[in-house]
């Protein structure tokens, strides 16, 4: 039988970490901010878009992200399982196969991402037109 790491249970205290009224603004901004350094990360994204229609086995992603190493993946997926946005599951057979999925969590963020894919299609030419201006005129602060 596979075994999967899922989302809380009910009841437990990680599932009952939802935020409440006394929680301050600056304990919310901190965890927002861990949130998007997390999904902003380069690899994060990287490995996000590859499992957005499958899943896959560890070499599969790693094929797919070029330039990532082994030991990036490996902690890139250790987080993105930690903060409940990929499960993976491994399959009790010799050798044992372990496959990495988005679950529902992690497919929200796909729209999000697409936006964003979007945005920078659209205002790229602009800002690298910005950055070889501002480069041209600050040549020692490349």
């Amino acid at each position: 039988m596979a075994t999967t790491s899922r989302e809380p249970e009910p009841g437990t205290e990680a599932e009952t970490e939802a935020p409440d009224a006394a929680e301050s603004e600056e304990e919310v901004c901190r965890q927002v901010l861990r949130i998007l350094s997390l999904i902003g990360d380069k690899w994060s994204i990287l490995v996000i878009g590859q499992l957005r229609d499958r899943t896959l086995r560890f070499t599969e992603i790693q094929r797919a992200v070029r330039g990532i190493s082994q030991r990036m993946l490996t902690l890139t997926l250790r987080q993105l399982e930690r903060e409940g946005l990929v499960t993976r599951t491994v399959h009790p057979c010799v050798p044992p196969r372990v496959e990495y999925a988005l679950t529902p969590l992690g497919g929200t963020l796909l729209e999000s991402m697409a936006g964003l894919t979007a945005w920078a299609v659209e205002h790229r030419r602009e800002i690298n037109g910005n950055r070889h201006r501002y480069d041209a005129a600050h040549p020692a602060r490349k």
